[in-house]
């Protein structure tokens, strides 16, 4: 396969697999430049991003963040906030103990 007909190959492979998988932001690297920078690409994984591993012009590995940390690290993202109707915890810990005379 000449050099041209390769890239043109590996871009619709790309195009198809977004599509098939719904994949929004997908970068491609071959399997020789991900070993070459390895590093930097986990780093990218870090920061949210999502690459397709490409070896020989076919996609063997898909590396993304964990499912639900899209976006930066989980310590930048706001926090899930658990709300419950009725009294608090503690106002209920308190009356409790009052009721058994603990206090």
């Amino acid at each position: 396969m000449a050099l041209t007909e390769r890239r043109v190959y590996c871009t619709l492979v790309y195009i198809l697999y977004s599509l098939n998988r719904e994949v929004s932001h997908v970068k491609t690297v071959t399997f020789t430049e991900f070993r070459k920078r390895a590093s930097g690409v986990i780093s990218d994984v870090e920061r949210g991003e999502a690459f397709l591993v490409l070896r020989h012009g076919k996609p063997v590995a898909e590396i993304s963040p964990p499912s639900g940390q899209r976006g930066g690290p989980s310590w930048k993202r706001p926090a899930l906030r658990l709300t419950a109707k009725g009294a608090s915890l503690s106002s209920a810990i308190r009356r409790e103990r009052r009721r058994e005379d603990v206090l």
